[in-house]
């Protein structure tokens, strides 16, 4: 023990004396960095660049730097290189801090800051585009084997307030390294572009970078402001809905089968929900799950229309959109009669239950005797005439007399008529 404690304070002196060489903190002065510049790269792109203080004195030390975004949205990062990308809007300005540190496990040093601004863009207020939204989408491309995916981008926004009438808009994107200016707008009733279409882009539906949209304008009367925005894939990317959706009703048991949709995730990169609603009861009942494929106990006395749609799940990218619900399937017996039926019938029942009735009165009544009496029989029957003839030829050829007795039976009067 009396050898171990010059050996332990020597050791623990070697470390101070070790530590102070190191991290100096009360000798050492850290400087800002110089020339610190903002440079726009791209839309929506800024590339922040500095150089380390040429009068910061040099030490056994990793220096580092603490970068800070003021405007348009705050953030706070850390980087040992000189210089950092950042993807952000442009069109309310820009404004950074850098400023070099020194960390160890007890403080921090820190220099002061060095700043650099990047103006709004000029443009007369209200004269901006409103509610620019943007949608993709994914369509299956038969003839290229290297992207057998194509997809497709859907822009829409409304004219700014103050815009003169003569404004006219145009559309700009930007994914990676690639930008693309719009070709085919839609117009509103005074011919300004007020929705863009890209039948093709280079945009990854399975991407993860940001999506950058710029929308400026021109006129003669007044700057039109421009304005951009970022948009994350995930949030508008549109699923298509499943594909061959089939649906077999075996006794009590309802078999749902689909396929995946038009999209370049793979099969177990989704989520679906199926929805079967019962016709004749109104219930409606809506499962999750992963598979592609669900058997449901159901009534095999009702009819059912079935559903699917799907959404890229969580375990491949952040969760986004729900596709469409799927054409409906329609299965089972339809035991319920339409609405028009059922009127017909009830309508029919009940006329034939009024003349019911009215039979009924009459003949308790003898209502139909006296609305309608008999007619009373003749007196003479003339079935029971005999008719005898008798011609008879008088004085000249232009004069015939005919002459017709009609002779009852014993006991009737004989009648007579003559005809000239």
């Amino acid at each position: 023990m009396i050898i171990m404690a010059p050996v332990l304070l020597i050791l623990l002196g070697a470390t101070e004396i070790l530590q102070a060489d190191l991290l100096p903190d009360d000798k050492i002065s850290l400087l800002p960095p110089v020339n610190f510049t903002i440079k726009v790269t791209g839309l929506a792109q800024v590339l922040l660049r500095w150089e380390p203080n040429p009068d910061q004195e040099q030490r056994n030390v990793n220096l580092e730097y603490q970068v800070k975004i003021h405007a348009p949205k705050e953030d706070d990062y850390e980087t040992r290189i000189t210089e950092s990308k950042c993807v952000t809007i442009l069109h309310k300005g820009f404004s950074a801090s850098v400023r070099t540190i020194l960390q160890n496990d007890h403080s921090l040093l820190a220099s002061s800051w060095a700043s650099a601004e990047l103006h709004a863009p000029p443009g007369s207020p209200g004269t901006s585009v409103v509610n620019l939204t943007c949608t993709t989408n994914t369509t299956a491309d038969n003839y290229s084997h290297l992207r057998p995916y194509q997809v497709s981008l859907h822009c829409t926004w409304l004219v700014g307030t103050d815009a003169p009438e003569d404004t006219q808009y145009f559309l700009y994107y930007r994914y990676g390294s690639r930008t693309e200016e719009c070709q085919e707008y839609s117009k509103d009733s005074m011919g300004r572009n007020i929705a863009c279409w890209f039948p093709r882009t280079f945009i990854h539906s399975r991407g993860r970078d940001w999506l950058a949209v710029l929308v400026n304008g021109s006129s003669k009367h007044s700057a039109i402001k421009p304005f951009d925005e970022l948009f994350a894939l995930h949030a508008i990317d549109q699923i298509n809905p499943p594909l061959n959706v089939t649906a077999e009703i075996e006794g009590t048991r309802l078999s749902i089968q689909w396929e995946k949709p038009v999209s370049a995730f793979p099969i177990h990169c989704f989520d679906y929900e199926v929805k079967i609603h019962n016709a004749r009861n109104g219930y409606l009942q809506i499962e999750k799950m992963m598979t592609n494929a669900f058997i449901s106990i159901i009534d095999d006395l009702s009819k059912y229309d079935v559903q699917v749609r799907a959404a890229v799940s969580s375990m491949c990218r952040e969760a986004g959109l729900w596709s469409e619900w799927s054409q409906p399937i329609y299965v089972g017996k339809d035991e319920h009669k339409p609405l028009r039926q059922w009127f017909l019938i009830v309508l029919m029942a009940t006329i034939c239950f009024i003349l019911l009735i009215l039979l009924l009165i009459c003949r308790i009544c003898h209502l139909w005797i006296k609305l309608f009496p008999p007619i009373p029989a003749p007196k003479s029957n003339i079935k029971d005439l005999f008719v005898t003839a008798n011609y008879e030829k008088a004085g000249s050829v232009e004069t015939e007399i005919e002459v017709i007795s009609y002779i009852e039976k014993p006991g009737v009067e004989t009648l007579e008529d003559s005809v000239f």
